[in-house]
C-alpha cells in the first residue's frame, strides 16, 4: 500500500483525534487507513469494491460510481474533515463542500495544468486550472495553499487546507499552522 500524501500528513494536526473523517474516492485507503490509526472514524467512498473491500474493517465503506449514479450518503451528512487526493469531478464539488461540518477541515489535492507535460492525467477535464481551488473553497477559511510541480514522482498540483467557519465562535478558532 502506498504512503498517504504528504500534504495530508502535513496538516491532518488539525484533525482531532475521534473526529467523522470522509474519505471521497478513497482507491485503496491510503488516507483511510491514516485517519483511523490516528482515532478517527472514517466513512469511505470509491467505486472499485475491490480496492475497497480490505477498509472494511477500519471504516465505513461505500461503494459507488459517484460521477454517474447518486451520492451514497444520507442527505445532511456532515464531517469534521474531508479527504481528497487525486481525483477531480468539478459536479461533486457542491456536494463535497455541503458534507464538511461547521469547524471542519477540507484537505484537497490533484493534478493541476502543466500536468500534461509529464505525464497523465492529461485531460484538461481532469487538471485543475490556476486558482481554480481557492475558487471553490472562496467561502472557506484557506489555511494553506500550493500551486506547482513536484519532483517526486513528477507532477503538477494544486493543494489545499481549508476550514468552515463556525458561525459566532467566540475566541476564534487558532489554525497551527504546525503540529504542537
Amino acid at each position: 500500500m502506498s504512503a498517504p500524501s504528504e500534504w495530508v500528513v502535513r496538516w491532518s494536526h488539525l484533525v482531532a483525534p475521534g473526529a467523522a473523517v470522509l474519505d471521497v474516492a478513497c482507491g485503496r485507503g491510503r488516507h483511510v487507513r491514516w485517519f483511523a490509526a490516528l482515532g478517527c472514524r472514517v466513512t469511505a467512498i470509491d467505486r472499485d469494491a475491490d480496492a475497497v473491500d480490505p477498509l472494511r474493517d477500519v471504516a465505513d465503506v461505500h461503494v459507488a460510481d459517484i460521477e454517474n449514479g447518486p451520492w451514497p450518503l444520507p442527505t445532511g451528512s456532515r464531517f469534521d474533515a474531508v479527504v481528497c487526493t487525486n481525483y477531480l469531478w468539478r459536479p461533486l464539488w457542491p456536494t463535497v463542500l455541503a458534507a464538511l461540518a461547521d469547524g471542519g477541515v477540507l484537505l484537497y489535492e490533484t493534478f493541476a495544468i502543466g500536468n500534461q507535460t509529464v505525464g497523465k492525467p492529461s485531460n484538461p477535464q481532469f487538471l485543475l486550472r490556476p486558482g481554480e481551488l481557492l475558487e471553490v473553497a472562496g467561502a472557506l477559511r484557506i489555511v494553506a495553499y500550493e500551486d506547482g510541480f513536484l519532483r517526486a514522482p513528477e507532477r503538477f498540483v494544486q493543494r489545499i487546507v481549508a476550514v468552515r467557519g463556525v458561525p459566532d465562535a467566540d475566541p476564534p478558532r487558532r489554525w497551527d499552522l504546525a503540529p504542537a
